[in-house]
């Protein structure tokens, strides 16, 4: 189940609309939408198909009245820049951007094309946007992270495994949030839970295995992936090696729990990219982004994944059972 939802746009407008609009009239409108995931991510189709589906519902009709422009990045730094220069190329009535780096090429390919952004944290400390309420520039949307997550992570982790004392913090730098936006909390909730944290960047997939079987080499080791798009393609890999090596492991993504990760805490990003719909209706309609507040998360979902925490021999509290949104069996 999902309690967790995000807040409506200031000025009143509604999360959802009660009905279907009438379908828009006037010329085929073009947008752009460049995806930090890859085409064969499964859980990334089907958060893209509720932006479809939202979209429709606000009455734009793919090969009507609208025309998607999509592209997949698979966390690709070299793909990023080519694709955001193919897509700024096209001169699309608006773009969808996915994740950090993905926002941060298609800024410096366009400062007049507008962009709606979802995956993104810390839009004001990574350039993207000046104020919360008022972003300037072209860019407006959805960010999906706040600093404070970081210290939530340790403190799920340590309850759900109490015996951990050391934490990596699992990213790469080419493709992630700045891990200096979660660093701070991280660090408080880490002294006050007793646990070293330590980072662990890493270049490819390559190097994630040497990251956790250094966190199984004595008891109390942990694992915190960052939030980062890297993580996201390497999921499964992650994952595996989690389990492979017996380390708890906590999430920032519904996906990874899904997936057979051991614990994820963070805001939905399926609805994220409904909520995108709303942004990309008002921008076709005539709104400035400049004019548009992003919006940031007030709820999150826990999600606990119980094969998972019976193959590492872990006995989960009742009380968090019974906090969590949703519970895998």
């Amino acid at each position: 189940m999902r309690r967790r939802e995000f807040i409506t746009l200031a000025g009143g407008t509604a999360i959802w609309p009660l009905a279907a609009r009438a379908q828009q009239a006037g010329p085929v409108r073009r947008i752009g939408v460049l995806m930090g995931y890859g085409e064969s991510d499964a859980a990334a189709r089907s958060e893209l198909a509720a932006f479809r589906g939202a979209l429709a519902k606000l009455g734009w009709t793919e090969g009507s009245n609208l025309r998607i422009e999509l592209r997949w990045s698979a966390a690709d730094p070299d793909k990023i820049k080519a694709l955001a220069k193919e897509l700024v190329d096209l001169r699309p009535d608006a773009i969808l951007s996915q994740t950090t780096p993905v926002t941060g090429v298609l800024i410096h390919e366009t400062q007049t094309i507008p962009i709606v952004i979802v995956g993104v944290a810390d839009p004001i400390g990574s350039g993207i946007a000046s104020s919360l309420a008022r972003p300037g520039g072209n860019v407006t949307g959805l960010a999906h992270f706040e600093p404070a997550q970081g210290g939530k992570w340790v403190e799920l982790l340590k309850e759900i495994a109490p015996s951990t004392e050391r934490v990596a913090l699992l990213f790469n730098p080419a493709t992630t949030v700045p891990i200096q936006f979660f660093i701070t909390s991280i660090q408080a909730a880490a002294s006050s839970a007793a646990i070293k944290a330590s980072v662990a960047p890493v270049h490819g997939k390559d190097e994630i295995e040497g990251v956790i079987a250094a966190q199984a080499r004595r008891p109390g080791g942990g694992l915190l992936a960052i939030p980062d798009a890297f993580n996201a393609v390497n999921r499964d890999l992650i994952i595996a090696l989690a389990a492979r090596y017996g380390v708890p492991a906590i999430y920032f993504d519904r996906r990874f729990a899904e997936s057979g990760g051991l614990i994820s805490y963070g805001s939905d990003f399926a609805a994220e990219l409904g909520q995108a719909a709303l942004y990309i209706d008002r921008i076709l309609k005539g709104a400035k982004p400049a004019d548009l507040p992003i919006q940031t998360p007030t709820k999150y979902e826990m999600i606990i994944n119980l094969k998972t925490v019976q193959a590492l021999g872990i006995t989960v509290p009742p009380m968090m059972l019974g906090r969590a949104d949703d519970v895998i069996e």
